[in-house]
């Protein structure tokens, strides 16, 4: 691969530990991946002492892609790159044994681990008030989170002191009860191996020894528990590599810490830093406004983007009066630069600080025959009333899917404790069986009394019930039936507003009448029921369109989910003060991670760029003046273009003009 002077430095540096500060479009995937052919060519690792971590399971896939036209497909095999999820969960699949945790061990998602937790606060807590509420459920789990990513575990709170009792004690019952289903939650990948890692010296040296040369992608999005984890596999001949660009760090709401990049200079005096600057992938403009941006901000070690590619357009700042005429404006736009310009749909991207501003601009892209795809939304398969009657199916067509069981034991509720299941779940262990096994074993009832008994007893003949469906060819009617059968639409009216129930309601009908047109044979090939749940299992159906489809469709998505993207022509909208910078952030004296954001935003774009901001919107019940966004003021004026398509508010007979506004904001922002 052909490489510049920087990236070229930066991947023959192989003697200790570097930082590679990679500028948006610089490459750094191009030296990640030359550098790992470089380690095998030049015999200095073999490929299984190479350790490549990325944060993306699509980013370790397409990495191991490219390093096998570069070698071979057997040698690229043996390489590890993955996630630092899929790194943590290897751990702990080979150090089980000594976690006390069984091999098959599962793993709770965000849904799992919110039931989980609202389960123990009706249980203990049935009486605080705050326990009902969905938001106070989602700060805890939000909570619990963010401390596990500070490798904080709930005694180590309660000797800290300053912490919210109740939420402490919560956190301990959470991993009691996880612990006893004999599953760890997302978090847990990272959280129990670092700290094993951190405690027991003969494992950390064994796979100190098994890597002796460590790079990690995306360097900045790394949590504190992260970085520990990989301080501990780095040891002390410290050969590694960590690529990433600070001015891109904008997760620090799920704990993303960007000062490790200082972090990495004090725990390593021989630290060499190599910066990429040369982008390839912006216009002169588009560089020098993202960097003028990015300049308000304080840095550890400075740089600056440059490009050898022409200087493009003029970047343009449109105003218009509202949401909905900016809808209009982005949908014509679109229209008329596709038509004129031939271009595929597929090259135009609209972007945005959240996911609430989708919805017009997608309605007014689909009034106008657009075709359009929205990145961020939840998948079919992934909302939780679907995974839940999906683990139904599951346990029903194999009872020894221990995941399925663990998911749908208590759903809906049964009175089903976290000890009846620590019980199974021990049997399970000594006797290597499945957990429904287990749940059916004379062993099990001994050990319960009466009421936990006709619990588990009732669940048992609720599954062996519509098993025996199966067995007497009975599919299509279990299909009709199953919802029915295991009372779920009450369980939703139970724990949901009535807007939620409906739509919730509507989506498991919809799976249950997806398998019943599989059985019947009205999609084609008639299937059994096993055969459904197999073919919707595999999460093809719905969640994945046609690639040429999708490939060929203006993206929308949030600021966050473009990180790593880039498109010839970006219309960046919602350029408002209390939007994109956001309203909390400015509360909270939080500007830098929003000047980052937009910093991203404005480096997707390839070729043009377009900012678009309101003159007004209706917050509440009343319509609100807006100025535009303060990054726009930050922006050279030379490389702007000012588009005023706004009329003058019914409501402010003397208000500014865009420039002027553009002129107050940026003298304010110098004070």
């Amino acid at each position: 691969m052909q490489l510049n002077a920087a990236q070229e430095a930066a991947v023959k540096y192989t003697d200790g530990p570097c930082l590679v500060l990679a500028g948006a479009g610089s490459g750094k995937t191009r030296v990640i991946i030359t550098k790992i052919v470089y380690l095998l060519r030049n015999h200095l690792a073999l490929p299984s002492q190479i350790l490549a971590v990325t944060f993306t399971n699509k980013a370790a896939r397409e990495m191991r892609e490219r390093i096998a036209r570069e070698v071979d497909a057997n040698t690229a095999a043996q390489l590890t790159i993955c996630t630092f999820h899929s790194l943590g969960r290897t751990i702990l699949k080979d150090q089980s044994k000594l976690l006390n945790l069984g091999r098959n061990f599962s793993i709770f998602d965000e849904s799992d681990t919110f039931k989980t937790i609202k389960h123990i606060i009706k249980t203990y807590y049935p009486t605080f008030k705050d326990g009902e509420s969905n938001e106070y459920i989602e700060t805890l789990c939000h909570r619990i989170s963010l401390w596990k990513g500070e490798l904080k575990t709930p005694k180590a709170l309660q000797n800290e002191g300053g912490h919210d009792p109740l939420s402490v004690e919560i956190y301990q019952r959470y991993n009691d009860y996880i612990r006893a289903c004999n599953a760890v939650d997302f978090d847990d990948l990272i959280f129990i191996p670092t700290r094993l890692l951190l405690l027991n010296e003969k494992v950390r040296t064994y796979y100190q020894e098994r890597f002796s040369y460590i790079l990690v992608d995306e360097y900045q999005d790394t949590n504190h528990t992260q970085y520990f984890l990989l301080m501990c596999l780095v040891a002390q001949r410290q050969r590694f590599t960590v690529v990433g660009d600070d001015d891109q760090s904008i997760y620090s709401w799920r704990g993303a810490q960007p000062e490790n990049i200082k972090k990495l200079t004090q725990d390593f005096p021989e630290l060499k830093v190599i910066k990429l600057e040369q982008n390839y992938r912006s216009t002169g403009r588009i560089l020098r406004c993202a960097n003028s941006i990015i300049a308000n901000n304080p840095h550890l070690f400075s740089k600056t983007l440059y490009s050898s590619l022409k200087e493009g357009e003029k970047i343009k700042v449109v105003t218009c009066n509202d949401p909905d005429k900016m809808c209009t404006f982005v949908a014509s736009e679109l229209m008329g630069h596709h038509f004129d310009n031939k271009t595929s749909w597929g090259h135009y991207a609209v972007l945005y600080r959240s996911n609430s501003q989708s919805r017009d601009i997608e309605k007014a892209l689909v009034e106008n025959h657009i075709p359009c795809k929205v990145t961020g939304d939840t998948s079919f398969f992934s909302r939780m009333e679907v995974k839940d009657v999906m683990a139904w199916c599951r346990i029903i067509a194999n009872p020894k899917d221990d995941a399925a069981l663990l998911r749908i034991i208590n759903v809906p509720p049964r009175g089903i404790g976290a000890q009846t299941i620590k019980a199974m779940t021990d049997l399970g262990r000594t006797y290597n069986r499945c957990l429904f096994d287990c749940a059916r074993s004379t062993e099990l009832h001994n050990n319960l009394n009466k009421a936990q008994n006709d619990a588990i007893c009732t669940f048992l003949g609720l599954v062996i019930d519509m098993r025996q469906m199966l067995q007497q060819n009975r599919d299509l009617e279990l299909c009709q039936t199953l919802l029915e059968k295991i009372d779920y639409e009450s369980y939703l009216k139970a724990n949901n507003s009535k807007n939620a129930v409906e739509w919730k309601q509507k989506n498991v009908q919809t799976l249950m009448q997806w398998l019943g047109e599989f059985v019947n044979g009205s999609k084609g090939e008639k299937l059994s029921f096993y055969e459904a749940i197999e073919r919707l299992g595999l999460r093809e159906m719905m969640d994945k369109q046609d690639d040429d489809e999708e490939n060929n469709a203006v993206q929308l998505m949030t600021l966050h989910a473009s990180k790593g993207l880039e498109f010839p022509f970006v219309f960046l909208v919602g350029m408002e003060e209390g939007i994109l910078p956001h309203r909390t952030s400015i509360e909270e004296n939080n500007i830098e991670e929003e000047r980052r954001l937009a910093y991203v935003g404005v480096t997707r774009a390839q070729t043009e760029l377009i900012l678009v901001n309101c003159k007004q919107r209706k917050l509440g019940s009343s319509l609100t003046a807006m100025l535009p966004s303060r990054f726009i003021a930050e922006m050279p004026e030379e490389d702007l273009e000012l588009i005023d398509q706004s009329e003058p508010l019914e409501d402010q007979t003397n208000a500014k003009g865009l420039n002027m506004a553009l002129a107050d904001l940026a003298a304010f922002t110098q004070h």
